[in-house]
């Protein structure tokens, strides 16, 4: 699985990324086609425009215009944030000053895309003053006939100038709109991969527990008695190899019947506790007994799953560690509890195995963990069962 990233606090602002995404409904080539209109068409219409004199103050303001509306496709970052103000007012003086001295034509058009881009680009109180001073400087220019040319339009023209700052900051506050909601559909993104990820190594603590149980305790009480069934064969007491070829195929046919209550954990299936425990009892020998105390309730198949199989590695054990001991098993449903102690005493046998490797009880630990209960498992010093083992877990609910 991909690495995850940690999503950004809550009221952060979008990452670079984000800001550079397109925001849907706003295309950026529509932008450079109006664009690339208004200065064709101030190309083609305002006047004069030359080489000298009046014309060459035309083709110079024009010019600046033209470059200050073209700058509408920087992108957003710290640098052109700096900047921006700059080359606004430097734009919005360029354009009334183009009005003044131009006979005719569209240089209007200038002074009223550039206060929408200073809608869209600066900041609410910041633009509304610019689009007001650019409003006053057009409506002096054509009021006060300042400038060689001869206008022919109205002052209020010139005073409608800052007004598209408006249509800039609803276009401005709704891309933040989108951009928050796309930043927050990629949070949660990032968090649910997260979870999965959780999840999926979560689960596989739960398959290596299993594996465990069903495996380890198991092979090896099959792999001693092959060795003990070698051993004999050099010996010629056939009835001693026997007797260990019977164990190793009883211990083949458990580990079986352990397989099957794993893949049944595995597949989540909703075991019938009290039913699944007298069977596994059974399966343990005659040694063993099982008592249920209290009202017996159905409990989730996430509780009923790990119960059974800490009972199932507490049995092993015990057949393991104390052969030919007296097992017991006993389930306690109490109001606010369920409890399930296995208890055994001193083994009549020889073990079959060496000292453990602990993982058995580490996972019965984090078995109940996962359920908020507790668990505790050591030597009994006193009672019947005294000089055996004794393993109880607790689950609240």
């Amino acid at each position: 699985m991909p690495p995850t990233k940690t999503p950004p606090p809550p009221g952060t602002a979008p990452s670079p990324e984000a800001r550079a995404r397109p925001v849907p409904g706003q295309d950026p080539r529509v932008q450079w086609a109006l664009t690339l209109a208004v200065v064709a068409v101030g190309a083609v219409t305002i006047r004069p425009m030359g080489l000298s004199g009046q014309g060459l103050a035309v083709a110079v303001l024009f010019v600046i215009n033209a470059a200050a509306l073209l700058a509408r496709g920087l992108p957003e970052n710290a640098a052109t944030r700096r900047f921006a103000p700059v080359w606004l007012t430097g734009g919005v003086v360029a354009a009334a000053a183009l009005i003044g001295v131009s006979s005719s034509g569209t240089g209007y058009l200038f002074a009223f895309f550039l206060t929408g881009h200073i809608g869209h680009r600066l900041e609410t109180r910041w633009a509304l003053t610019l689009a007001g001073f650019c409003s006053a400087l057009c409506a002096g220019v054509i009021y006060f006939d300042l400038g060689p040319g001869h206008q022919q339009l109205p002052w209020i023209l010139g005073l409608a100038t800052g007004a598209p700052v408006l249509i800039g900051i609803l276009n401005r506050s709704q891309r933040q709109a989108v951009r928050a909601a796309i930043a927050a559909s990629e949070s949660a993104e990032r968090a649910a991969r997260a979870e999965a990820r959780t999840a999926v190594l979560s689960e596989r603590g739960r398959i290596a527990r299993d594996v465990h149980d069903v495996l380890a305790h198991s092979l090896a009480g099959i792999n001693m008695q092959l060795e003990l069934t070698d051993a004999l064969i050099d010996t010629g007491d056939l009835e001693k190899v026997r007797e260990a070829n019977a164990k190793a195929h009883a211990l083949v046919k458990e580990s079986l019947k352990q397989a099957q209550w794993t893949v049944h954990a595995l597949r989540e299936d909703a075991l019938p506790l009290v039913e699944s425990l007298t069977a596994m009892v059974a399966s343990a020998g005659r040694h063993a007994g099982l008592t249920v105390t209290g009202t017996t309730r159905e409990l989730p198949a996430r509780v009923t799953q790990n119960l059974l199989r800490i009972a199932q590695e507490a049995l092993t054990n015990a057949a393991r560690h104390a052969p030919g001991g007296a097992v017991g098993v006993d389930l306690g449903f109490a109001a606010a509890s369920t409890t399930l102690r296995i208890h055994n005493g001193p083994g009549t046998r020889p073990g079959n195995a060496g000292p453990g490797s602990g993982m058995g009880l580490i996972g019965m630990r984090e078995r109940v963990a996962l359920l908020n209960g507790t668990v505790t498992a050591g030597p009994v010093t006193e009672g019947p069962d005294r000089g055996g083992w004794h393993v109880e877990a607790v689950i609240p609910g």
